[in-house]
């Protein structure tokens, strides 16, 4: 597949897509959101329970109340365990396990617009396969990279808004992770202010549930909604 760029709608329209997408399978959100969390919240307390850092971990919101420098000492001291290192990387293989599922919900989108019925098993589709593999491999390089990048702050925005699509340009066009850099970058040089809103906008409304902590299961997976309508919108896909 090669990928042309038509002109979007507008951010209105494709706002209201997004939320389309969002709002007429919120069952499947639901169901993202159940698994996602079930299984990182149990590998979390696992993980810190085997490495034994359970105490440790949960004593930093003690020190909170403290002052921010009992924190940061708090979080220094943490740090400075040897299980700790160990505990981050097996977080980091539960992200990267989880991660297929959000190829899940764009399959679910894509046969919305193909009009074709919706099964609980497609939410699996990263699953498929090599894709499993394909997936589990990009978020670890992802997240290296990122949490190199993210030090700095700015480089870490770019880096999120270098791969913003790679995951549907992956998907739905066959490319390879190197692949996937250009078009992301000529997109963000075509149509900057419909990225920029759309992701504004899916941060918000993403992270806006986890202060009502149950409307999380809701709106977690909005920013896929929001990706992938700014996906249809920017790429024209051409076999």
């Amino acid at each position: 597949m090669q990928q042309q760029f038509p002109q979007p709608t507008g951010i209105d329209f494709i706002l209201k897509t997004a939320f389309r997408y969002w709002s007429r399978t919120l069952l499947y959100q639901v169901a993202f959101s159940l698994l996602y969390f079930s299984v990182f919240l149990c590998s979390l307390f696992y993980f810190a329970n085997f490495f034994g850092i359970f105490e440790q971990y949960l004593s930093l919101s003690e020190k909170l109340n403290e002052g921010f420098s009992a924190y940061q000492q708090g979080v220094q001291d943490l740090a400075k365990n040897p299980n700790f290192m160990k505990f981050q990387l097996a977080i980091m293989l539960t992200l990267a396990f989880l991660y297929p599922l959000n190829l899940g919900l764009f399959k679910i989108y894509r046969k919305l617009d193909l009009n074709e019925p919706l099964k609980l098993e497609d939410l699996f589709a990263g699953y498929s396969g090599i894709n499993f593999f394909i997936y589990f491999g990009y978020f670890l390089f992802w997240f290296m990279v990122y949490s190199y990048a993210a030090s700095t702050i700015i480089l870490g925005i770019v880096w999120v808004f270098l791969t913003l699509f790679s995951a549907p340009l992956m998907f739905f066009m066959d490319k390879r992770i190197f692949e996937t850099f250009s078009p992301n970058i000529q997109a963000l040089k075509r149509f900057p202010m419909e990225i920029f809103v759309g992701v504004f906008v899916a941060v918000f409304f993403r992270y806006f549930g986890l202060f009502t902590i149950l409307g999380a299961v809701f709106t977690f997976p909005f920013w896929n909604a929001m990706i992938y309508a700014l996906y249809k919108r920017i790429f024209t896909e051409i076999r």
